[in-house]
């Protein structure tokens, strides 16, 4: 069985071992940093660059990821192989889309039924992107899943160098709550949607706690026994324009799908677990930062 990625990048990268695991063959695309790809067990592909080899590889493929997001001129993938991907007979197609979709409730929960709501222009450019995906799938009778993403971590992916290095802030905006996923489980949800395939259907990945952004950095502080980081409030915190947009969308993401159809059971169902387990692996204590980048744990859909 062969597996085409668009984008290997840090989620596909926990996926490729599952798949090594069972036999497949593994192509993921980068633009420069194949020995990325082929660290995480992937062949890896340029792109741009070697579109001629990568339209015989989606005439090939048993399942096909696109994990690229749209940009300006909407969906990179669909702009350049469209008519090949309408050609080709995989047996599953799954595109990463994000949570962010569904735009700002209020605080309250959405499902994967709720009406599609973003109003900034990253969400709006994935609604577009999965109304064209949805609309090639129809025409072409491909095997389109969704999968919409909440905001990702993992190994590499927590607040703790930001924790230790002195640089974290734990911002508060009242009522504020942000869905999360580990890297780890966005992998399982996938392998099981290959091996119970539904075309047509989206699926919210998301764990079972949505919750404060601050409470995460509180816990990460705990877990290095180091002083949780000092509040600021939000309308006086220091943040780049897209680190602020963030904040204007404030929901719960419901993740009832992928347990009752693609009988999912989430290694981690919160952040806690998820971060508990990330600081084990990845060496504890309030010492070094032992090679972590870091990066924000909220509602920012996927590389």
């Amino acid at each position: 069985m062969k597996m085409l990625v668009f984008g290997h990048g840090y989620s596909a990268g926990f996926l490729t071992p599952l798949l090594r695991a069972r036999g497949w063959q593994v192509l993921g695309t980068t633009r420069n940093n194949p020995r990325r790809v082929a660290s995480a067990g992937a062949e890896p592909v340029l792109w741009p660059g070697e579109e001629e080899r990568l339209r015989s590889e989606i005439a090939a493929a048993d399942a096909i990821l696109v994990s690229a997001a749209p940009g300006p001129q909407g969906d990179p993938v669909l702009a350049t192989f469209q008519d090949d991907l309408a050609r080709a007979r995989p047996r599953w197609l799954g595109y990463l889309s994000t949570t962010g979709v569904y735009g700002d409730r209020d605080g309250g929960w959405v499902t994967e039924d709720s009406p599609l709501d973003a109003t900034g222009p990253r969400g709006q450019a994935r609604i577009r992107a999965e109304g064209d995906w949805r609309a090639l799938a129809d025409r072409a009778g491909l095997p389109l899943h969704i999968f919409r993403l909440a905001g990702i971590y993992g190994p590499g992916r927590g607040p703790f160098e930001k924790v230790r290095n002195g640089t974290a802030r734990r911002i508060i905006k009242p009522g504020q709550v942000f869905s999360r996923i580990h890297a780890q489980d966005i992998a399982q949800v996938l392998l099981a949607s290959i091996d119970r395939p539904a075309p047509g259907r989206a699926y919210n990945l998301c764990d079972d706690d949505p919750a404060p952004p601050q409470d995460v950095l509180a816990h990460a502080a705990a877990l290095l026994d180091l002083p949780p980081p000092p509040q600021v409030a939000f309308e006086d915190a220091e943040m780049t324009p897209m680190a602020r947009s963030f904040y204007e969308d404030n929901k719960r993401v419901s993740n009832r799908r992928i347990k009752e159809e693609l009988g999912v059971t989430l290694l981690y169902p919160d952040y806690r677990s998820g971060l508990d387990a990330i600081l084990a692996t990845e060496g504890g204590g309030g010492g070094s930062p032992h090679g972590l980048r870091a990066r924000p744990v909220h509602d920012r859909g996927h590389e």
